[in-house]
Formats: C-alpha cells, sequence, structure tokens
C-alpha cells in the first residue's frame, strides 16, 4: 500500500486519496449506507444523504458511493420519480454553480454542487446529465453510468440522456447495447440523422467483428458519397426547423428556449417564450419559465452595465419584476410555504416591511427554512427599530440554523452583535461577537465592533454607536 507521499496520480487532475482519508470517509460510508438502510422520517434520510454525500465529494469516481447517494435519495422521496414538490424552484444555486463549474473544467466542483442540487429531485435530468457528462470528463465512467441511469428512470424519453447512454455504450465497445440506445433515440425523434447514421455504422462495426460482413467496394463508396452530401445539422438547426414546422406547437418552442437557456442567450430565449406564452396562457409551467428567463435578463443586463445610474435603474427594476413574480406564484400556490419565504425577502429589500414580515411569518412553518425565516424577520423588525423583537429572532434562528450553514449563521452572529451592541445589551453583544470572531475573524468589521465593545466596558456607555444593519447590504 503506497503512503501519503506515494498516493498514485488521481484522474482529471485531482489530488489522489490519502490512506487515512480514504478509510475516513470508508467509515462515514458505512455509517450512513446503515443510516439509510434503516431510515423511516426525513430527518434519517436527510442525515444519511449528508453523510453519503461527504462520501462522494471526498472521492467523486466511486461509483458505488455515487449509486447508494441516488437510492437513498430516491427512496427518501419514495420513488415517486419527481422528488420534493416544486423541486424546480429549489437549489437554482446549486444548479447554476454546476452549470458554470462544469464550464470551467471544475468536474469534482461540479459534481458537488450537482449533489446538492439532486437533494430536492434524485432524477432531477437538467442536474444529472451535466453531472454524467463531468464524471466522463473526468475518466469516471462509471460514475456517469449512474448519473444517467438515474435520470432516465426519472425521463424515459429524454432525447439527450438517451443520446449520451448510447455514446456512453459506443465508447465502451458495448455495441448490442449502443444499437438498443440509438434505436431508442430514433424513436424519440425520428428526423435525428445522428441516430440512423450510428445505427448503421454500429452494425457494420458489428458485422466486421463477427467475420460474417463482406464488404462491397461500389456499395461502399456511394454510401459514403451520400453520408458526406448529407447536411450535418447542429441540435440548434434541427429544432429551429422543428419551431418552423410546428408553428402553433408549445413543444418545440420549449425545447429551442431550452437549448439557448443552456448557452446564456436569455434574449433569445425570452422571444420563444413569449411566444409560447401567447400559445397557451394558461399553462403555469411556461408561464414560469418565461418569467424565469426574464429575471435572467435584467441580470444580464445589470451585469453589463457600466454607468452607476443605468445600473441602479435596472435593479430596481429587477427588483420590481421579482415582486411581480413572487407575489404571482404565491396567489397560484398559497400553501408552498418557498414561495413566501422568497416574497418576504423581496419585500424586505423594497424597503415594504409590514408586507414582508406577514409573509415571513407565515413561511416560518416550512420546517426546512425556519431558520433563514426567523434571520430575515429580525432584519425586518430591526429595520422598524423593534430592537427586542429584532433581538428574540435573531437569537431564535440561531437556534434553528443548522451548524452545516455556516454563511446563515455567521450573518446572523453579525447581525445579532451589531444590534446588541447598538441597544447596549454589551454581555449579549460580547457572547455574538465573540462566538462569530472564533468562527471567522476577518468577517466584515467584526474586529472594529470587537474594539468598540471593548471601549464600551471600560468607559461606562461612552462611545459612538453601530448602526443598524441595512438589508440591502446584508
Amino acid at each position: 500500500m503506497p503512503t501519503d507521499e506515494q498516493a498514485p496520480e488521481g484522474k482529471a487532475g485531482r489530488e489522489p486519496l490519502s490512506p487515512t482519508a480514504k478509510k475516513r470517509l470508508e467509515k462515514v460510508f458505512e455509517v450512513g449506507s446503515k443510516k439509510a438502510d434503516t431510515a423511516a422520517v426525513s430527518a434519517d434520510f436527510d442525515y444519511a444523504t449528508e453523510l453519503l454525500r461527504q462520501c462522494v465529494s471526498g472521492d467523486p469516481s466511486n461509483a458505488l458511493w455515487v449509486k447508494r447517494y441516488l437510492e437513498n435519495l430516491q427512496k427518501k422521496y419514495g420513488n415517486n420519480k419527481k422528488g420534493a414538490p416544486l423541486a424546480q424552484f429549489k437549489e437554482r444555486g446549486s444548479r447554476g454553480a454546476l452549470k458554470k463549474a462544469l464550464a470551467q473544467g471544475n468536474f469534482d466542483e461540479a459534481i458537488r454542487q450537482g449533489l446538492k442540487a439532486l437533494t430536492v429531485n434524485p432524477w432531477d435530468v437538467s442536474t444529472l446529465v451535466p453531472m454524467a457528462t463531468a464524471a466522463a470528463k473526468a475518466g469516471d465512467h462509471d460514475c456517469e453510468l449512474c448519473y444517467l441511469k438515474a435520470a432516465l428512470i426519472g425521463s424515459p424519453k429524454d432525447h439527450a440522456c438517451n443520446r449520451l447512454m448510447a455514446m456512453a455504450m459506443a465508447e465502451r465497445g458495448l455495441i448490442d447495447e449502443a444499437i438498443v440506445w440509438w434505436h431508442r433515440v430514433e424513436e424519440i425523434s425520428p428526423h435525428d440523422d445522428e441516430a440512423k447514421r450510428s445505427i448503421a455504422s454500429l452494425t457494420v462495426q458489428k458485422q466486421r467483428s463477427s467475420g460474417k460482413f463482406e464488404e462491397d467496394d461500389a456499395i461502399s463508396k456511394l454510401k459514403k458519397k451520400k453520408a458526406q452530401a448529407q447536411e450535418e445539422l447542429s441540435v440548434e438547426e434541427r429544432l429551429r426547423r422543428k419551431v418552423a414546422a410546428e408553428p402553433e406547437s408549445t413543444a418545440p418552442l420549449l425545447e429551442l428556449a431550452q437549448c439557448y437557456m443552456n448557452s446564456d442567450r436569455f434574449v433569445e430565449a425570452d422571444k420563444l417564450l413569449t411566444k409560447a406564452h401567447r400559445l397557451a396562457p394558461e399553462d403555469p409551467d411556461i408561464r414560469e419559465k418565461w418569467e424565469d428567463v426574464q429575471l435572467r435578463v435584467l441580470r444580464q443586463r445589470i451585469l453589463k452595465a457600466s454607468d452607476p445610474e443605468t445600473k441602479k435603474k435596472l435593479e430596481a427594476l429587477h427588483l420590481a419584476k421579482e415582486l411581480e413574480v413572487y407575489q404571482g406564484r404565491v396567489a397560484r400556490y398559497p400553501n408552498e410555504l418557498t414561495f413566501k419565504y422568497e416574497l418576504g425577502r423581496r419585500y424586505l429589500k423594497a424597503g415594504q416591511y409590514a408586507e414582508a414580515i406577514r409573509e415571513l411569518q407565515t413561511a416560518q412553518n416550512d420546517p426546512r427554512r425556519k431558520g433563514v425565516c426567523l434571520l430575515v424577520l429580525g432584519q425586518c423588525f430591526e429595520q422598524i427599530k423593534q430592537y427586542p423583537l429584532a433581538k428574540a429572532h435573531y437569537e431564535s434562528a440561531l437556534v434553528e440554523l443548522p451548524e452545516r450553514d455556516a454563511d446563515n449563521r455567521k450573518r446572523t452572529l453579525y447581525l445579532a452583535g451589531r444590534l446588541t451592541l447598538h441597544i447596549r445589551d454589551l454581555d449579549a453583544a460580547e457572547k455574538h461577537l465573540t462566538t462569530l470572531a472564533a468562527l471567522d475573524f476577518t468577517y466584515k468589521d467584526v474586529s472594529k465592533l470587537l474594539d468598540k465593545l471593548a471601549k464600551l466596558r471600560d468607559n461606562g456607555t461612552t462611545g459612538s454607536q453601530p448602526e443598524p444593519s441595512d438589508p440591502k447590504a446584508n
């Protein structure tokens, strides 16, 4: 067995696991697997998920760990093949980070972000396909198959996923299996010329390898000539032709819009989804895709804006659009607390504190978001100078926020420390600020706040007071 210094080189440039690290992950996997086997309630599955995610994040090449991670999540959702309610609106940040990491060639980070996104839907094609791509590029081909198989369980007729599976089988030399998958691609998309060519090529390859194929030169040359003359269509061009051929159908418009979104061409996607919404104004899925793209268009314009005044106007327009979107979603899905939380956050940012408090007090009934709801409620009460209520909510948030949510815990400690310093509750301020300093001494201006606290201790109640926090800055 190699020592830590002699560990073999990892795939795709990744650092190889040391024997010590591998042994630790194997122990975590053992505990996580046992927890997954005995899980009966959501909290048990979540605990197993966290342990198994540590394993896959630590060694993304271990197909056994990947398979176990997916099986645990599938079991959690009762194999319903759609995950949590409204899963498409959750973990968007992780899906975006996955796409960014994949584009940058950071394949292990892409897998780590994908694992987070899968916690709300382990059959999500839009997450699993990029994860399979990342695994393939990293050389983790068994893991690639795990992700593709999971995607196909949830979406057996997904064109891109079936195509990737066909290519994966061909790359492994499994000709019969590859032909089967290419036939599935052909069934899903009868006009897919690549499927026809691949089936023909693999059939020839199979016949040659069996010794039963005798090539006829004249026929072979004719086929080659036809193949060269045949127009090679890109996915985008095929979809554009499909849109033109079916002008009253929304399905081709949605496919082409997704193609544009995959390459960050949101303005073009917006035009297609505007047309799809006109064709099917009562379809909530189309409406929500259209709204999401409109927000992405505005975000792109903000990022490109160089003039501060223009940027400020665009940010105001973006916030107004977000308010409109989430007000509509709360109206359509009154029992979906995620939308109430998102709307409450936007109300806070817009300075509509009473409205924000109303939505967030309802949203906190979702146990998954109770901690962050209490945090944002604390900010609302601080803005309207209800400092005792603000303090109580910050301190309740610290009880509810899990240890793994380090960012929100640090943010809450900072806001609670700053507020209690402002209202001269020095014991509470010391408790929160020293806890934060122990976690991250470089966090914002915590060191300056500690200095002010020390001066107040030394000089009674003299000294300048820190101003309450600005919700737009937090």
